[in-house]
């Protein structure tokens, strides 16, 4: 293990999270210097460890949990005995932040509700991430993501007009009440930096998903309005939306008057400027179909890389509907280092997506690959508790740890 060189180099985590929301949470201020121990049951661990196939290449451990667990150390406890309570407790006084996405009410059971702690840690920041917040009617219900798509409406947004709804095709409920989290433990550090005051941040993924409906979320607002499911095609910005071509599909993104007027000139189309129709971007918004249908045998006409080939030359937004292998090929991805290879306790490289914050003095250094079930344990309970051989030895026997 490499030392921290990040911003948040010196802070202590207490990780009472699994799955994705609050691990994404986590590994986000671990990327960025913090000292992450993470609780894991003993036996099985973190729920993402059995989210599998596919595993790591050679090794035994789910690529689900590789990607939101680097630069963690692993400890297991069972918090649901004193005796595990008891080390938990010893472990949370020495940290700064405790970060949990147990149902409302359930660890207050085991003598680790925010309120109790908050009486004894007075400093501690307490981020409890949920489906639904600490409040309100449906504060006790689990929360998945598929599931708060569905109730925060993007599902009623996202598919073909005339199709099902349709989620968005990774976890973005549970990936935004994370990076959410992080910020709200950001702010309170800031805040106890400057009054010694610890607080709980209290994150409700449906509350964070709502708060990301953005453009949509403002259409309903103004109008009262549901906005219609409109496939590929932005509802404000006309044409912005996918394209057949002569050898498959592409996005034309045609942000402004100015810019369709570049692309009329330069494909031969001058004569869409003098439609009413297509005068303005509010014209083409009420004409869509128009639009979609007057564009449609143009861009059929040339290949994808006939047309991204001049569009970018002219400054026009375009681009391919990438596969994840041509993603992870793509030459600026690459130059923006975001895959690395981490060195794995298994005896195996593992890859795994990089931080894709950039901080020009102080950025992410990865220094743990994600980590084994139990992997830091015992030293970990040797570092910060002093516990010896034997003593950790009798507490592994009594299923503690």
């Amino acid at each position: 293990m490499t030392d921290p060189t990040g911003p948040l180099k010196g802070l202590r985590i207490f990780d009472l999270t699994r799955v994705l929301a609050g691990p994404t949470c986590a590994q986000m201020l671990a990327d960025l210097g913090a000292d992450v121990i993470k609780i894991e049951r003993p036996g099985s661990g973190d729920d993402t460890r059995g989210f599998a196939p596919p595993f790591m290449a050679n090794t035994k451990e789910s690529a689900y949990f590789v990607g939101v667990n680097r630069n963690k150390r692993s400890v297991t406890l069972d918090i649901g005995q004193k005796e595990g309570q008891d080390i938990a407790l010893k472990l949370i006084a020495q940290c700064d932040i405790l970060v949990e996405n147990f149902k409302v009410g359930a660890l207050a059971k085991y003598g680790l509700g925010y309120e109790q702690l908050h009486a004894r840690f007075p400093r501690l920041i307490y981020c409890s991430i949920t489906g639904f917040g600490q409040t309100g009617p449906y504060a006790p219900r689990p929360g998945y993501d598929s599931l708060i798509q569905g109730m925060g409406g993007v599902m009623s947004l996202t598919g073909e007009p005339d199709g099902l709804p349709q989620k968005v095709g990774v976890p973005v409920a549970d990936l935004f009440a994370g990076l959410y989290g992080c910020i709200g433990i950001l702010a309170a550090l800031r805040h106890r930096d400057l009054t010694g005051q610890g607080q709980q941040i209290d994150i409700g993924m449906l509350d964070t998903h709502v708060a990301w409906l953005a453009n949509q979320g403002m259409n309903y607002l103004a109008t009262g309005e549901n906005p219609p499911r409109l496939g590929n095609q932005h509802p404000n910005i006309v044409p912005y939306q996918v394209f057949p071509t002569e050898d498959g599909h592409m996005v034309l993104s045609v942000g402004n008057d100015p810019t369709f007027k570049r692309f009329c000139e330069a494909f031969e189309l001058t004569h869409l400027l003098e439609d009413e129709r297509f005068a303005t971007n509010a014209a083409r918004v009420s004409n869509r179909q128009l639009v979609t249908d007057t564009l449609t045998p143009v861009m059929q006409q040339h290949p994808t890389s006939w047309w991204i080939e001049r569009l970018e030359a002219l400054k026009i937004g375009c681009g391919p509907i990438n596969k994840l292998s041509e993603v992870f090929s793509d030459p600026h991805v690459v130059a923006r280092d975001m895959v690395l290879e981490m060195a794995h306790s298994s005896g195996q490289t593992v890859k795994v997506i990089a931080n894709p914050v950039k901080l020009s003095e102080t950025p992410p250094n990865y220094r743990l690959a994600p980590p084994l079930l139990g992997e830091h344990t015992d030293s970990v309970l040797s570092e910060r508790l002093g516990l010896d051989a034997d003593t950790i030895s009798g507490l592994r026997e009594k299923g503690i740890i």
